[in-house]
């Protein structure tokens, strides 16, 4: 059975997605508190509750730890961006975990940013060591993902594409809400992983809404077994798994790319960002932005983030 996992300034919380019992531990990180499991299951069987609602949440996984993302791993967001899903390899990029903030926290847009975007995704979170080499499949996954967490990977996209890089561009502070809950799951509720749905919503407008078993290219095994070839991981680390359609950037029709294309870079960029200014869904100060993951029958809900835009 899953157990909702909550993290406030003074203590660590464990659950249902109603009620929760604080969990008798001197974990300061989420690592930590991962190793007290014992703690956790007792907490999250207590009668002592109290309602989540009551709760000044934090984000559930704790700085430092590794934040690592796939990028394009949802086929609609492929084609959106004028891609062929059939073609997309298995990447990773690399966020400061500085940037994680709460399920509640302000996103704030720095100063000189002026396309600022979201991409609803689902969060891995590893629960014990990975070292270079492990083999992940579908049958041991559960050895090394313990859990789920809803995450926004909020995107500054003039930066992103000028520099053709993702890391400042998504690594600023406040630039991924986690939360409200860590779920753990055990090795059958994760068999249900295709079957969880994301949504996103600005100011309650509904701006992506997919499911994993519709959409997502490289499953958490895959993705996994990838990464390890190369990469490291240890308890508390999240991976994001990609988003799908519904961003505010969107590729423009191709035969707009092929002229574009022949144009020098500073004019290329100055028509770009006129017509990308001009685009209502990229976040505005004040906008509220909702982000939620859960199956559609409920049996796996991850909750949902409420986080308002505010301009530095």
């Amino acid at each position: 059975m899953s157990i909702s996992v909550y993290r406030t300034s003074e203590a660590w919380w464990a659950g249902t997605a109603d009620a929760v019992a604080r969990i008798d531990t001197a974990a300061s990180t989420t690592a930590e508190l991962l190793a007290d499991r014992a703690a956790v299951e007792r907490a999250a069987t207590s009668a002592g509750t109290v309602a989540v609602t009551s709760l000044q949440l934090l984000a559930p996984i704790t700085a430092p730890c590794r934040v690592i993302a796939q990028m394009t791993n949802f086929a609609s967001h492929v084609e959106d961006t004028g891609g062929d899903p059939r073609k997309v390899p298995l990447t990773f990029f690399r966020k400061a975990s500085g940037s994680i903030t709460g399920p509640v926290d302000d996103i704030v847009k720095p100063a000189h940013v002026r396309l600022l975007d979201y991409e609803v995704e689902i969060g891995l979170v590893i629960g014990r060591d990975v070292p270079v080499g492990t083999t992940i499949t579908a049958d041991n996954l559960a050895d090394y993902v313990c859990g789920l967490v809803v995450t926004n990977d909020v995107s500054a996209r003039d930066v992103q594409l000028t520099k053709t890089q993702f890391y400042e561009a998504k690594s600023y502070p406040g630039f991924t809400p986690v939360g409200p809950a860590l779920v753990l799951l055990d090795a059958g509720e994760l068999g249900h992983f295709g079957e969880l749905r994301l949504q996103l919503r600005v100011n309650g407008e509904l701006r992506q809404n997919s499911t994993v078993n519709t959409d997502m290219i490289y499953r958490p095994a895959q993705a996994l077994d990838g990464l390890a070839r190369f990469q490291q991981l240890t308890a508390g680390d999240l991976v994001l798994t990609g988003t799908p359609v519904g961003t505010a950037l969107s590729a423009p029709p191709k035969a707009v790319q092929k002229l574009v294309s022949l144009l020098p870079d500073d004019l290329k960029w100055k028509l770009f960002f006129a017509g990308q200014a001009k685009n209502p869904k990229y976040l505005r100060d004040g906008d509220v932005v909702e982000a939620g993951v859960a199956t559609d029958d409920g049996k796996i809900d991850l909750g949902t983030q409420r986080n308002r835009v505010r301009h530095a």
